[in-house]
């Protein structure tokens, strides 16, 4: 089931570098909310953030509240592993594990998780995740061949069949269209709208017209000057945000005037 995210005050460290500052913002469930921003104003720094990826790198630090239908997510009671279980990661270029199949890759999550199915059960499993991806119909026939075996834009479609096997919430995507031709865009801009369905998406992106034909709520980040922190200038539905932005900055950008 879909869940929602509620971020209050939040800022994100490299040791003593602020990356982001003091970002308040909701994520509704069953909804895409689109993160945009020129380059190095905490986009990617935030989203990770938000499954506590951020803390595997050494020496960062978060500091603020981050709330999973209103439990929070770094008490210290609450296991990371848990959180990045609940809360699935897409990365910017395709990562299939290169020495497993089509069908591992999809399983290994499961596996990783120590959870011992029967295997009529991991086989209905891998295909519903591969079938919710749209990759289903292209690789049954295959499933033994190397996930690295596929097109790039099948490779991560695989990856998004990875990530909802283990039945996340939520699913952030960075950029994950970045390195795709246009056909594989649009396929996964296709997907991405059926997914929200059953999941809470956030995905990052730099591509304009991706972010207003995939996403719901906009939310635009901007940086002050070089060696200051991102921050989050306004959040509002996307087709308020592309036609009468509220922040003169948000339309400087979204027209093409700097970024």
């Amino acid at each position: 089931m879909a869940k929602r995210i509620d971020i209050t005050n939040v800022s994100s460290y490299y040791g003593k570098f602020e990356a982001v500052s003091d970002v308040s913002l909701r994520i509704e469930p069953n909804a895409v909310t689109a993160f945009i921003g020129p380059s190095g104003c905490g986009k990617s720094t935030l989203l990770r953030t938000l499954n506590r990826m951020h803390e595997v790198v050494p020496g960062t630090s978060v500091t603020g509240e981050i709330l999973l239908d209103g439990e929070n997510i770094y008490d210290d009671t609450v296991d990371p592993v848990n959180v990045r279980r609940t809360i699935g990661m897409v990365f910017q270029r395709p990562n299939p594990f290169p020495t497993m199949s089509i069908y591992e890759n999809v399983a290994a999550g499961i596996r990783l998780d120590a959870r011992r199915m029967p295997k009529s059960e991991l086989d209905g499993l891998v295909e519903r995740s591969l079938q919710a991806a749209n990759l289903w119909n292209e690789v049954k026939d295959r499933l033994k061949k190397p996930g690295a075996s596929l097109s790039g834009g099948q490779q991560q479609r695989l990856c998004i069949a990875r990530a909802i096997a283990v039945e996340p919430a939520v699913l952030l995507m960075d950029e994950p269209c970045s390195s795709l031709d246009p056909i594989s865009t649009l396929a996964i801009e296709d997907l991405i709208d059926e997914l929200k369905n059953n999941y809470t998406i956030v995905i990052v992106t730099h591509n304009m017209q991706q972010a207003a034909r995939v996403s719901d709520t906009t939310a635009f980040f901007n940086l002050a000057g070089i060696g200051q922190p991102g921050r989050l200038i306004e959040s509002a539905p996307t087709a308020l945000i592309f036609s009468t932005p509220g922040q003169k900055a948000t339309e400087d950008y979204i027209s093409g005037r700097f970024g």
